[in-house]
């Protein structure tokens, strides 16, 4: 993540806490092979406000969103295994080919 990625995030989770307003955060723990995002890229799900940040967008992400809706209901943390080999046969170009692992916690 860069700087001003960081700047961004903070400012929607900042934004959120004064809204009294909880977000699920689902940071990237780890990678194997080719993947969009790499370790400590952070995507911020406010089911009020939407998203900042991203771990890569797609179906895996969207994986990500759906654990993240999880984790705001029951408050339990989940580790999220983003697995991009599987899709890897569609021969399309938006295919990494790596699996990540996220973990979604609330803040």
């Amino acid at each position: 993540m860069t700087h001003e990625d960081d700047k961004t995030l903070t400012e929607a989770l900042v934004a959120a806490r004064q809204a009294g307003r909880a977000c699920a955060l689902a940071t990237i723990v780890g990678t194997r092979g080719s993947t969009p995002r790499k370790v400590g890229a952070r995507m911020l799900v406010d089911l009020s406000a939407g998203l900042t940040g991203t771990v890569g967008g797609g179906c895996g992400e969207a994986e990500v969103i759906d654990s993240a809706h999880r984790v705001l209901e029951t408050g339990i943390p989940e580790r999220v295994r983003v697995d991009l080999t599987e899709d890897f046969t569609t021969w399309s170009p938006a295919v990494c080919g790596g699996v990540m692992d996220v973990f979604v916690e609330v803040v």
